[in-house]
């Protein structure tokens, strides 16, 4: 088999980046180890950017969107007991964040896909990216027990960061960078109206806490916890006990709790791959990078990688020029590391560390007393959380 352009993995990224190469007339395969089922049911963030609206837009998977997506012009801080809000849509000029979760993303590409024919195999098994340094690079798999070969012209590994993709960059040409945070967030997804018609995010000294929401009827709660903690160590009463705790107090007054849908903890790690490209082989989002989410980058960096390269391809294949392929990850990298920086800030001044002193604490304290009444530093986190543009 033969096609232009082999897609591991079929996550946001991957389905974004074959229905944008679909839409100019090139062909994929997309193949992914896990079922559809298996991939729609992965809880993840929920915050885009105007840049991902727009390009979902562009990919002509924007019409649900539009209707259901909650539209954010600010978020709110709160410490101290207080809050204080930071107005993005005034300090940036217009620009708002779109509240929409992952997962309808990833059904709506799926969808697109599905109504255009899009080439996708499903619990595709042993995927291994080959021969990408060289003129033929080809992907083999099993699926049915059938062993497969497909080449191509290029290889994009969309598949996280546990995926084959990266493992098969020889790792002498590979540079890599990393943080783990010594804490997790337990999160909790719950059919209850949410407390606040915009985000709050909360430090507090029993430790961070986040109040989101998924729509209008639909929550997700936040706390930050041991790395060694386990969500079945949580029960709901236990999780909606403490989350009140830690929110201001008529905030916690107003909290509305019931059943969880949803419960898991997430480790906190910023991870950064160098390059992003190996020969044929491209790297995009979680396989080249992880933010915390603190900053709610991670699903629209991998969208902005999108953006590089199905303009790159596109270019190539419309006219032969490999320009902007060859400068592909230089440009991913610079916005990468800006949103490296900023989830960094958002968490530090947020969390509670276990070897913070004394010190450590009132210098949050002054950092988020300053970002709230300085407009300078209202303003740089304001353009950092809308999204800075791709360029």
């Amino acid at each position: 088999m033969r096609t232009q352009v082999v897609i591991i993995g079929a996550g946001p990224s991957g389905l974004l980046l074959s229905q944008l190469l679909h839409l100019k007339g090139i062909d994929t395969l997309v193949l992914e180890r896990q079922s559809r089922n298996y991939v729609l049911s992965r809880i993840r963030a929920g915050v885009l950017e105007q840049g991902m609206v727009d390009l979902l837009k562009t990919a002509q998977v924007g019409e649900r969107l539009e209707r259901e997506a909650l539209i954010h012009g600010g978020i709110e801080l709160a410490f101290n007991g207080q809050r204080r809000q930071i107005d993005m849509k005034s300090l940036t000029g217009g620009s708002v964040v779109t509240v929409y979760g992952q997962t309808e993303v990833t059904r709506d590409l799926m969808d697109a896909r599905d109504a255009m024919n899009g080439h996708l195999i499903y619990e595709a098994e042993d995927v291994v990216p080959h021969d990408f340094d060289g003129g033929r690079p080809r992907v083999t798999y099993r699926k049915d027990g059938v062993e497969r070969e497909v080449f191509c012209d290029y290889i994009a590994g969309c598949d996280g960061y546990h995926g084959i993709s990266r493992r098969s960059v020889p790792q002498e040409t590979l540079k890599t960078f990393e943080r783990v945070y010594p804490f997790g967030w337990l999160g909790l997804l719950s059919d209850t109206p949410p407390v606040n018609d915009e985000l709050i995010y909360s430090n507090h000294e029993r430790g961070f806490a986040l109040c989101t929401m998924r729509s209008l009827t639909r929550s997700r709660y936040y706390i930050q916890c041991a790395t060694d903690e386990k969500p079945e160590d949580w029960s709901d009463d236990r999780f909606w006990d403490e989350l009140r705790k830690r929110l201001p107090g008529d905030v916690a007054e107003a909290l509305v709790t019931g059943p969880s849908i949803e419960k898991s903890i997430a480790p906190l790690r910023s991870f950064v791959a160098e390059p992003m490209r190996f020969g044929r082989l491209f790297l995009a989002g979680d396989a080249a990078h992880i933010v915390p989410p603190t900053g709610a980058k991670g699903l629209n960096l991998a969208a902005s990688d999108i953006f590089f390269l199905s303009r790159a391809l596109t270019a190539f294949y419309e006219t032969g020029s490999e320009e902007l392929i060859d400068c592909y990850s230089e440009q991913c990298l610079r916005r990468i590391w800006k949103a490296q920086r900023f989830s960094w800030w958002m968490t530090s001044i947020l969390h509670r560390f276990p070897d913070s002193s004394p010190y450590d604490l009132r210098l949050q304290q002054a950092e988020l007393d300053y970002v709230t009444t300085s407009t300078a530093a209202a303003t740089a986190l304001a353009e950092n959380y809308v999204g800075l543009p791709y360029e």
